[in-house]
């Protein structure tokens, strides 16, 4: 028996790509890129075997400061370094960040610590906003982890939210300048991090 589960391990796969930059203007100042996340496995730690879901860089940040909570003594996997002169116009500097966060997401898929960390899998195969990943994680949503990944890209979670309370989720849209390097050890609530960041 534990020989077929040691070949069924061995042809898991997680195979995860960081691509398609997009620039957005939300108005004359506030101006960003996201990049599509494109998950494929048959890894039983996924719900999904494909899922695709955009994500920015501030995201990206907040993903660390949460897995990094969660890593206890292990060194989790560095992101690309904030530059404060990032050029949303340079193709180099795009794709270089682009590269960087994709290795980012390889390395913390190859932990298994930071694999059982539901906020890891929200925001690798959900399209809930950081907020609303905080919420769902700590249990303060309608909908448990695994139906905010299941019914992700469809109108349920919509429907679902809309059964609840009235209160506001909404995040802001204003561009965050973050202010903050990657290497910034902030030992907070991950929502009000969450919150203040984006």
């Amino acid at each position: 028996m534990s020989r077929v589960l040691n070949n069924f391990r061995k042809s898991e796969f997680i195979s995860i790509s960081v691509q398609d930059p997009k620039l957005h203007k939300e108005d004359i100042w506030n101006t960003y890129v996201d990049y599509e996340i494109c998950l494929q496995t048959n890894s039983m730690c996924f719900r999904k075997t494909r899922s695709s879901v955009r994500r920015r860089y501030s995201e990206f940040v907040w993903l660390r400061h949460c897995l990094e909570q969660n890593a206890l003594d292990l060194n989790v996997p560095k992101l690309p370094s904030w530059n404060p002169f990032f050029n949303l116009k340079n193709e180099d500097q795009v794709t270089k960040r682009m590269k960087g966060l994709q290795e980012f997401l390889e390395n913390a898929l190859q932990v298994p610590l930071l694999l059982s960390d539901s906020r890891l899998h929200l925001f690798l195969q959900s399209g809930l906003s950081i907020t609303k990943i905080m919420k769902c994680s700590l249990g303060k949503t309608k909908y448990t982890v695994a139906e905010a990944i299941q019914l992700s890209n469809s109108d349920c979670i919509k429907s679902l939210e809309d059964k609840a309370t009235y209160d506001s989720d909404c995040e802001s849209s204003s561009s965050s300048g973050l202010g903050l390097s990657i290497e910034t050890q902030v030992r907070e609530d991950p929502l009000s991090f969450a919150e203040r960041v984006l």
